[in-house]
């Protein structure tokens, strides 16, 4: 297993890294803004890790995106892979993606996830429900419940997390599908959409389409739309609404509070950049029909993951929001106020931050996607 290497840099020492012992996997502590927390190694071993989900019993529940679902025991013990997990499109950034519990999970043993669905065509993102056998380490009753009804060629940009509301409906983030950027903006396609369904697949009646009045040819699965590839998303402890953060392509990563049928602008209004030329994309920054960022980081930090904490072991990180970020290799915490970020903090991780959940114990957990590892966060 690969260490962190560039501990004693002088960007390290900059950014508050100290190590403590014989390697930072298990002995780091970060120097934060309001205190020192260490970084602890719980799991190792994994191949790309992309989400995870606490059971009851304090047991892991995780993905890895070349398909395989695993359990990782309090221990830190990673079971062999879980019988049952569909075939997958296990190239460039698709594959085997997110996965939450059923709100009755504790009766029903029911999770649904996500995943890179092949098709003759190419490929499109899908959810699925199963029901979780974790003592035989397989997966019964596995179902598709939802399709993107697009199936584009291509390996990029497929969304995609899973965020259960207060009413049991699902929030499903779907990708542009980096090709077909243009279909974002567009109300018969689910590409570049955040979309909302029952637990066995159907539209929910209060959907923004539902009903088709005014927008007959509109998907009735559609929340929000001209998304570009929303791979963090959660719901706001206080108001219940989902909040969610999308990648840009040159600049322009976008923090939102995702209302229903509300338009978040892409490729039309953005604040990024065509690669490589770093020409304008659209119309510009801003628009009266488009709903703007309550946060834009450019450069771009592609974030992944997200988690508002409202936990106990850091008292003075209640309310702020946390994301993982891909290309900086850090974890940013964001604090808010009337809606409104007004102060971020970057804490310097040195991996690729694939998810941030907040765990049953009120701490922080990473997905470590460069070393594929279950990191946790403590009080130092």
């Amino acid at each position: 297993m690969q260490r962190f290497s560039g501990l004693v840099s002088a960007t390290a020492l900059a950014a508050g890294v100290f190590v403590c012992g014989p390697g930072f996997a298990a002995d780091a502590v970060l120097r934060t803004e309001s205190g020192q927390v260490k970084l602890v190694e719980v799991a190792r071993g994994l191949d790309t890790p992309w989400s995870m989900a606490f059971l009851p019993d304090g047991r892991l529940l995780l993905t890895e995106r070349p398909g395989r679902m695993r359990l990782v025991g309090t221990d830190g013990t990673v079971s062999a892979p879980l019988a049952g997990v569909p075939e997958v499109h296990a190239r460039g950034q698709g594959g085997l993606l997110d996965v939450a519990l059923s709100p009755d999970f504790a009766t029903d043993r029911t999770i649904v996830f996500s995943f890179a669905q092949p098709t003759a065509r190419g490929a499109r993102t899908a959810v699925a429900r199963a029901r979780l056998d974790a003592e035989a380490l397989k997966l019964d009753d596995v179902k598709v419940i939802f399709a993107q009804n697009e199936d584009p060629s291509g390996n990029h940009h497929w969304g995609s997390r899973l965020v259960f509301d207060r009413e049991g409906r699902l929030f499903v983030t779907l990708g542009d599908r980096f090709h077909s950027r243009d279909r974002a903006q567009v109300l018969e396609s689910h590409l570049g959409k955040i979309v909302r369904i029952d637990p066995d697949g159907g539209v929910p009646g209060d959907n923004p389409f539902a009903q088709a009045e005014g927008a007959p040819k509109a998907q009735p699965e559609i929340w929000s739309w001209g998304h570009r590839n929303v791979q963090g998303a959660a719901l706001h402890p206080l108001s219940g609404e989902l909040w969610a953060h999308e990648h840009g392509p040159q600049g322009g990563d976008e923090l939102n509070r995702v209302l229903p049928g509300r338009n978040y602008g892409w490729p039309v209004i953005t604040f990024g950049r065509e690669y490589v030329v770093g020409t304008r994309i659209g119309e510009g920054t801003e628009r009266a029909d488009v709903e703007p960022p309550i946060k834009q980081w450019t450069p771009s930090i592609a974030p992944s993951g997200m988690a508002f904490y409202t936990g106990d072991v850091f008292p003075q990180w209640k309310g702020n929001v946390f994301v993982g970020a891909l290309k900086f290799q850090l974890l940013a915490r964001l604090v808010l106020e009337d809606g409104k970020v007004v102060h971020e903090e970057r804490l310097d991780i040195g991996r690729r931050i694939r998810d941030v959940r907040q765990g049953p114990d009120g701490h922080l957990w990473l997905l470590d996607e460069s070393d594929g590892r279950v990191l946790r966060l403590d009080p130092a």
